[in-house]
């Protein structure tokens, strides 16, 4: 009854930490289980937890092949990892008390709340239901569009296998491939049918659960809410600009776009810079890439995908606000405007302290591995940012992490798919109210 009584009192965010936590460990030792590798023998433990890691917290970097190391079950195993961390611990908790027509209490409102990122609990439920909705929709109808395409390279049964898990991973932006030899989807640079279904899945996952209401409701509402529209403007600027970069940067390069026809440079440039919206697929070559367009990336990986969605980084609305309070001091105003809306100082703080927290992590943590890993900078500190945006790009170096080096990718992935927000709350003290304020102080910037 006592440790009831403190698992009731642990706040949202440890919650969450805790459920993550333990997802994460059933999943290590199911995959463990000489039944779950092709081979029969066990995967040792450290890289059981770092797939573990990498499915739950939907990233997609991988010590050992998918496609050619694990059996069936283990890959089935892996997509349930996705579905759930994807989605959420507590969505699928909740789904299952709705099945079972259980109330849902205040205190799982909240950690609902929590989890799905929401200013507010009103319609909380409401919402987990059209996610999960939305979710298997739209997964049921790209896993048939992969299937018909992938029945002409393969037998039909392992056609709509790879197509359905495919769609789970490309919707949860989770970046795991089953065609071996890490090749990813490199085999398909110029096939218009996969590049759209996955593109189309990476950006419907990474936009955020509430933007894809809005999308479905727009019919009835005609409007769309302040977040709805920042997001929107933001990606697409993203996914517009990231591509033109990637072709001009790599138009010449005989390693990537160099070698392909003009359907091919451009597929392969709008798919490159779609993925680092935290997708980790990949059409061309990460490390054939120059090393201009490898710093791009890392930069489009820090941003993320946005708010309430399956992706990580900082998110696109983050970015966005910290853009318009560059603008709102350059232009001497004291207000960031979105489209007619003045954002609130709590925002403010909030996105700048995201943005603060994850370049701290990133840099602490690369700083350490370029101690304990033999390699280069910049591949580091790709592999860092990766992870903590849960993207699952990588520059060749995840083979070859040591021990210490896959633990502290595993922590990155962790700390970025719960937000560095969430974790310090978990961490840390619960908020108090200012029972005084100190005088106000003058300081000189810039």
């Amino acid at each position: 009854m006592k440790l009831n009584n403190q698992w009731v009192r642990l706040s949202p965010p440890r919650i969450l930490v805790l459920g993550f936590a333990g997802i994460i460990l059933l999943g290590t030792l199911l995959l463990m289980l000489p039944v779950s590798s092709r081979s029969g023998d066990s995967l040792p433990f450290i890289d059981a937890l770092f797939t573990a890691t990498s499915a739950v917290c939907v990233t997609g970097l991988v010590v050992v092949d998918t496609g050619t190391h694990f059996s069936v079950l283990g890959q089935v195993i892996i997509a349930i990892l996705i579905q759930i961390g994807g989605l959420g611990f507590m969505t699928m908790s909740t789904l299952v008390a709705i099945a079972f027509k259980r109330r849902i209490s205040l205190r799982e409102r909240l950690i609902l709340q929590e989890a799905m990122n929401q200013n507010t609990m009103e319609g909380i439920v409401r919402l987990i239901r059209k996610v999960v909705a939305y979710s298997l929709i739209l997964e049921a109808i790209c896993g048939t569009l992969f299937a018909i395409r992938w029945s002409f390279d393969m037998p039909v049964g392992q056609a709509i296998y790879y197509g359905y898990w495919h769609a789970i991973s490309m919707f949860n932006n989770a970046g795991f491939d089953m065609f071996g030899e890490f090749r990813s989807l490199t085999g398909y640079v110029h096939d218009p049918l996969v590049n759209f279904t996955a593109m189309f899945l990476i950006v419907a996952g990474g936009i955020g659960f509430v933007v894809l209401s809005d999308l479905v409701d727009y019919h009835k509402t005609r409007k769309l809410s302040l977040h709805s529209k920042v997001v929107l403007l933001t990606t697409g600027l993203l996914i517009g600009f990231g591509a033109l970069v990637i072709f001009v940067f790599e138009y010449s390069n005989p390693q990537t776009l160099g070698s392909l026809n003009w359907g091919g440079k451009i597929l392969g440039s709008f798919f490159q810079s779609v993925t680092p919206r935290t997708a980790g697929a990949n059409t061309l070559d990460i490390a054939g890439l120059r090393q201009a367009t490898q710093f791009f990336i890392i930069i489009l990986m820090f941003i993320g995908a946005s708010p309430g969605s399956t992706g990580g980084g900082i998110k696109t609305t983050t970015f966005m606000i910290m853009v318009g309070a560059v603008i709102a001091m350059m232009r001497g105003r004291e207000d960031i405007v979105f489209f007619r809306y003045r954002l609130e100082q709590e925002r403010i703080f909030k996105a700048l302290t995201i943005t603060l927290l994850a370049l701290l992590l990133i840099i602490a943590v690369t700083m350490l591995l370029t101690m304990t890993e033999d390699s280069g900078f910049l591949m580091i500190l790709f592999e860092t940012t990766s992870a903590f945006s849960t993207v699952g790009l990588s520059m060749g170096l995840t083979l070859k992490l040591t021990t210490f080096g896959k633990l502290m990718i595993c922590f990155m992935m962790f700390a970025g798919r719960l937000g560095p927000i969430t974790l310090a709350y978990a961490l840390g003290q619960k908020k108090g109210k200012e029972l005084y304020k100190y005088p106000e102080g003058k300081m000189i910037i810039g």
